[in-house]
């Protein structure tokens, strides 16, 4: 009994700590200012949408065949005979107590369901990529900056300069060239194969992930030359410091200096890229999931702007907002993480 006290006294202790802590209190301004953005956001967004000419109707009413009272009563079903501020204010009131992002036009479903499908499918591009782009850029932008000058540096220099002169359209089209001289070893569409209620858990896998090679790749490249870059540099930067001399005086092995001593402080202002990165690699996924047929978030957007569907375009704009600012706050989390130092209360 005093054991199991003693144990509850203990969780209490560390509730407390936690609460009182400055995590905490950072991860509470940043959720305040994050529903302030939205806020903000939402509103910014509803205006823009509301200055493109027409609605969602403009076609049906320029279609003889449907007759007037069929366009007043889809216009009162969708609310779109409301003035434009009243229509945000509903829209907003009903997100805010219910959750209910309103019905999409085209799809006749609520927009939440339809979020709840694709956002899935973006997250992971965008993760694989962030993994890929981090993975392969990080080891050669410290193997360019060891070998500064020589020839691995120029090489590698100049793959980044080539892969920054990408953008993602064209870097997207040319691996459907090749996917198709390569055909069919590479899939080039959808997320999935026909088959793929078929196959076993480890083979949905794997069919998952063959076809997010092409997209992978695209999404990577101009972040894997960017990253590549700021590593080196950074890695330069520190190295030239005089505690890193001091450190080689004193003999420590190569190795220790670089990755102990100069790579934990290069790595601190790629963490705080990290945050930036993930909103790159979102706008990038738009593009490369409309090139290859990709089930995201991207391709939701661009279906519901051409459409002029009201609510699933907002729905999708303030779920990709979401996706940035926990980004966001990732870096910041995961700065604090690589370097204790740094006070999480100190960036205003």
């Amino acid at each position: 009994m005093t054991t199991d006290l003693t144990r509850f006294e203990s969780s209490l202790d560390t509730l407390a700590g936690f609460f009182g802590s400055e995590l905490f209190s950072f991860i509470l301004k940043r959720l305040f200012q994050a529903l302030i953005t939205l806020l903000l956001a939402s509103a910014l967004c509803f205006s823009i949408i509301q200055l493109a000419p027409g609605d969602y109707l403009s076609t049906l009413k320029a279609n003889p065949k449907i007759s007037a009272e069929t366009i007043d009563q889809l216009q009162r079903q969708f609310g779109l005979d409301l003035p434009a501020y009243q229509q945000y204010f509903r829209w907003l009131w009903r997100v805010v107590t219910q959750g209910d992002f309103g019905r999409s036009f085209i799809y006749n479903r609520p927009v939440a369901d339809l979020l709840r499908e694709r956002v899935p499918a973006t997250l992971l591009l965008a993760i694989a990529s962030l993994v890929v782009t981090w993975a392969i850029a990080i080891p050669l932008g410290i193997l360019s900056a060891v070998k500064q000058n020589q020839l691995g540096d120029r090489v590698l220099r100049t793959i980044s300069y080539i892969g920054q002169g990408f953008p993602s359209f064209i870097t997207a089209l040319l691996l459907l060239i090749v996917a198709q001289y390569t055909s069919p070893l590479f899939p080039i569409g959808d997320m999935t194969s026909v088959d793929h209620n078929d196959l076993n858990p480890i083979g949905k896998v794997l069919d998952i992930a063959w076809h997010m090679i092409l997209p992978t790749i695209a999404l990577s490249i101009t972040s894997f030359a960017g990253l590549q870059r700021i590593t080196r540099g950074e890695l330069l930067d520190v190295l030239r410091q005089d505690y890193i001399q001091t450190a080689r005086a004193k003999g420590l092995p190569e190795n220790k200096v670089l990755y102990t001593h100069a790579l934990r402080n290069a790595v601190n202002p790629l963490i705080t890229l990290l945050g930036f990165e993930f909103a790159t690699l979102l706008s990038g996924a738009f593009i490369t999931e409309q090139f290859f047929n990709w089930p995201g978030l991207g391709r939701l957007i661009l279906q519901a702007f051409f459409a002029q569907d009201l609510y699933l375009v907002m729905g999708s704009l303030m779920m990709g907002a979401v996706m940035l600012i926990l980004g966001n706050l990732l870096a910041d989390l995961l700065l604090k993480v690589a370097d204790p130092r740094i006070k999480l209360g100190s960036d205003g």
